[in-house]
């Protein structure tokens, strides 16, 4: 069986969730292990399935586009100009 890429980010966003939903219920019983479940889960979240997401989305585009290089600011004060005398 094959897992694309999208599946496997949705899993560990929901195991990363469950593990601080669980930390967060046993808090009282055993601090230690909570503390431990609620950092698994954030790092899962934040360290694994946000940068393997972006990954994913990001493919086939160029990073060029979205730097402020001069000739990017001059197209964005461009349109700038137009738009006052609509209003």
């Amino acid at each position: 069986m094959k897992l694309k890429l999208k599946h496997i980010i949705v899993l560990i966003v929901l195991l990363s969730f469950s593990s601080i939903i669980y930390g967060f219920t046993i808090k009282e019983d055993d601090p230690a292990t909570a503390n431990k479940c609620i950092g698994f889960g954030t790092v899962g979240l934040f360290l694994i399935a946000m940068p393997l997401f972006l990954m994913k989305e990001s493919k086939g585009k160029s990073m060029k586009d979205y730097m402020l290089t001069n000739e990017n600011v001059k197209k964005m004060q461009g349109k700038e100009q137009k738009n006052p005398e609509n209003q």
